[in-house]
């Protein structure tokens, strides 16, 4: 799967960061059941990797990846732990060339960065840390110079402003953790985690870029 069709499956990539294991099968059986399904789960935690293979193997409707990728050898790891796709904060050349064919979604904050990725082929990029690289009017303003590039905007998206990244034009999905917020994982609350899901899995994409 190319990352541009993981893009299109929803408009929300949970960003999940596990404490242990063993919650890696019921919070992704909740997730679905809320309607996501692609999952970043980030390598924060040494959960991350058994996590990504625990999903695979037990929940064949979500698409499981690894986010927070920072070094080549991580896509090795990630890999060897079924990872469908990858996700970074940043891009440089030893990560682009350590991807290979692996969907990989680098992360860019600037029109420097958005050049040197479309250079490489991809157009399909992270827009990292969203909010504080100026938000929805950077995105307005990115869409000029780059009319062939769709993006992933994460970094402060929650609940109350993922509508309006979605309906830019050049948006085509969001990442945040808020469709299953650490308490609730904690608590083991799959309930309210899946509404969350079913929320976020609604949200409406009208696409204007209207000033």
């Amino acid at each position: 799967m190319r990352v541009d069709e993981l893009m299109a499956i929803g408009p929300v990539i949970p960003v999940l960061t596990l404490p242990t294991p063993e919650v890696a099968v019921p919070l992704a059986k909740a997730l679905v059941a809320g309607g996501i399904r692609v999952l970043e789960i980030t390598l924060r935690t040494d959960a991350a990797l058994e996590a990504v293979r625990r999903i695979g193997s037990e929940v064949p409707d979500a698409i499981a990846g690894v986010g927070t990728l920072t070094r080549p050898d991580q896509f090795s790891a990630a890999r060897q732990a079924g990872a469908k796709f990858a996700v970074s904060p940043g891009s440089s050349p030893d990560l682009a060339a350590a991807a290979g064919t692996m969907p990989w979604l680098p992360g860019v904050a600037t029109a420097s960065e958005i050049m040197a990725a479309t250079r490489t082929g991809r157009h399909h990029l992270k827009f990292f840390p969203a909010e504080t690289s100026g938000g929805i009017g950077a995105l307005k303003a990115l869409a000029g110079p780059f009319p062939d590039v769709l993006f992933c905007p994460t970094g402060g998206i929650n609940a109350g402003n993922a509508a309006d990244y979605l309906n830019l034009a050049n948006v085509r999905c969001v990442g945040g953790s808020w469709p299953a917020p650490a308490d609730a994982i904690a608590a083991g609350d799959w309930d309210r985690i899946s509404e969350l899901a079913k929320a976020a899995s609604g949200l409406s994409m009208t696409k204007t870029l209207a000033e």
